[in-house]
């Protein structure tokens, strides 16, 4: 199908926890055009005593990214219709009446939360707090990020807190709100109203004064500041708030086979993190979801994800780090294949251990844990590798399990989004581990949900099921069958294993 140019272009800013990319779409019928127009990293840095986001960096390489995908629209002839920004969730940052930034936002791998969990639950009790919001506890979440935040003493100067993708989208439009899918990891928002929970802002004595306008994915922000226009050469062109978590985005993404209308899929989106899920019409809140600490957080159209989030390839990629800092060069094609060439479980490990979410080396902290459960810890980079990746896949395996136990409902297929499921090995490991089909991509799943609701916003679709419906037309996914036949005896044995292991730790 010809292209009609006057079918406009949609720009999708995608902010992980370090590296972020701007990315021209199309979803014109018969299109599903991704282009990458710029790639960019931003570590966190040691300031004044914190593991802190350099903001202005982050805007000056997003603004990059915007005129080079300005630029590409001009070179295709075509309009740009709006813009989405998405990003982790739960950091934010404080401005003051000005609109200027009061202090460098906190990383959520910054150390201030530790011992504040305990604290809060002396005010307010942990079963209240998960009956009143349905969102899994992580010491990193914003409820704790803002208690500790509070003890140390907010600046006097701040009016307004804003999470990372909604500062984002003020810079470039203006307006102050906070969207509904970014809201809900925060950990203070009522699960049933879907706004701000009143009687935990209050009983922790937070500053209500600071949080905003709780807006739901695809809200139109207006225009792009003129200034801007004129600077990135991208005029009259909208600001619309995607799902801005991006795994709400990811999940929007994914284009869902007729299983998931009724929750028989699970999807994982796979990257630095791994959220291993289903989707959900309304939160599910009881005292067994307390227990396995799973989490009801907001998607596109008001649905719900019900996940449990997995430290995920966080721990190979850390792994990888120091492997270079060795001087030891990883073929990441090469390294994968020598991992599915060995067919034995040396040593497994609990991915979810908290030594591993920050530690000073990761290679040392999985010997440590290896150690403590009688198993051989080796430094070659593919054995060690096979052990994260094994594991990984028997915790989603498990994970799965536990889904099926709290909602009654039968998973009959995975499908694995982001750019975890670009890695083939831990694809047919997690078919194996979980004796079931496997469904890996879109690679772009985050970037595909936000482009989808801006299209969603701007009338191109009347709803996701049919916005999915253009991305299941215009992309293939790969299948991985489980290998029953000749390796399921062993992985029968490494999840009677894993399991021991799990239930070593994951009660600490």
């Amino acid at each position: 199908m010809p292209i009609n140019m006057n079918d406009p272009l949609y720009i999708a800013v995608d902010l992980g926890a370090g590296s972020g990319r701007v990315f021209l779409a199309s979803v014109a019928p018969g299109e599903l055009l991704l282009e990458e127009a710029r790639r960019f990293h931003y570590p966190p840095t040691r300031r004044a005593g914190h593991l802190c986001w350099d903001l202005p960096q982050i805007f000056a390489e997003i603004k990059a990214g915007l005129r080079a995908a300005g630029d590409r629209a001009h070179q295709f002839g075509r309009p740009v219709q709006s813009i989405g920004v998405d990003s982790w969730g739960v950091d934010y940052g404080l401005i003051d009446a000005g609109g200027n930034l009061v202090e460098a936002p906190i990383c959520y791998r910054d150390e201030r939360t530790q011992g504040i969990m305990e604290s809060v639950f002396e005010q307010l009790p942990r079963a209240e707090i998960f009956a009143r919001t349905g969102i899994q506890f992580l010491n990193f979440n914003t409820i704790f990020q803002l208690c500790a935040h509070a003890r140390e003493a907010i600046p006097a100067s701040a009016t307004q807190l804003l999470l990372i993708p909604d500062l984002i989208n003020f810079l470039l439009s203006g307006r102050i709100v906070t969207e509904y899918t970014n809201a809900t990891t925060t950990q203070l928002v009522n699960a049933q109203t879907r706004t701000w929970d009143s009687t935990i802002v209050e009983r922790l004595q937070l500053p209500a004064h600071l949080l905003a306008e709780i807006v739901p994915a695809g809200t139109d922000l207006g225009l792009l500041k003129s200034e801007l226009a004129a600077d990135l050469n991208l005029h009259d062109v909208r600001i619309i708030a995607p799902a801005t978590h991006d795994t709400g985005s990811a999940v929007a993404g994914a284009p869902l086979n007729e299983g998931w209308a009724n929750e028989s899929w699970a999807y994982i989106s796979s990257g630095t993190w791994s959220l291993v899920g289903i989707e959900l019409d309304n939160a599910l809140i009881n005292s067994e979801v307390a227990h396995h600490n799973f989490t009801n957080e907001g998607g596109v159209g008001g649905t719900i994800r019900f996940l449990k989030n997995v430290m995920g390839l966080w721990v190979f990629e850390s792994c990888r780090k120091e492997w270079q800092k060795r001087g030891q060069t990883i073929d990441y094609d090469l390294l994968l294949s020598e991992v599915a060439s060995r067919r034995d479980f040396p040593a497994l490990i609990y991915p979810d251990d908290e030594r591993f979410f920050n530690p000073q080396s990761m290679t040392a902290a999985i010997a440590r844990q290896l150690a403590e459960t009688g198993q051989p810890s080796s430094e070659e980079p593919a054995a060690m590798a096979k052990v994260i990746f094994d594991s990984l896949a028997l915790r989603y395996a498990s994970i799965i399990r536990t889904i099926e136990s709290l909602t009654g409902k039968k998973i009959n297929g995975v499908q694995i989004v982001g750019g975890g499921s670009q890695n083939d090995y831990l694809n047919q490991a997690t078919a194996n581990a979980t004796n079931l089909p496997v469904l890996a991509g879109p690679v772009e799943s985050t970037v595909i949900g936000n482009v989808l609701v801006q299209a969603i916003a701007a009338g191109r679709f009347a709803t996701l099921a049919e916005a999915r419906q253009h991305v299941a037309a215009n992309i293939s996914l790969r299948r991985f069958e489980p290998q029953s036949s000749t390796l399921w005896p062993s992985w029968k044995d490494a999840s009677r294993r894993y399991a021991a292991i799990e239930a070593q730790f994951a009660n600490r």
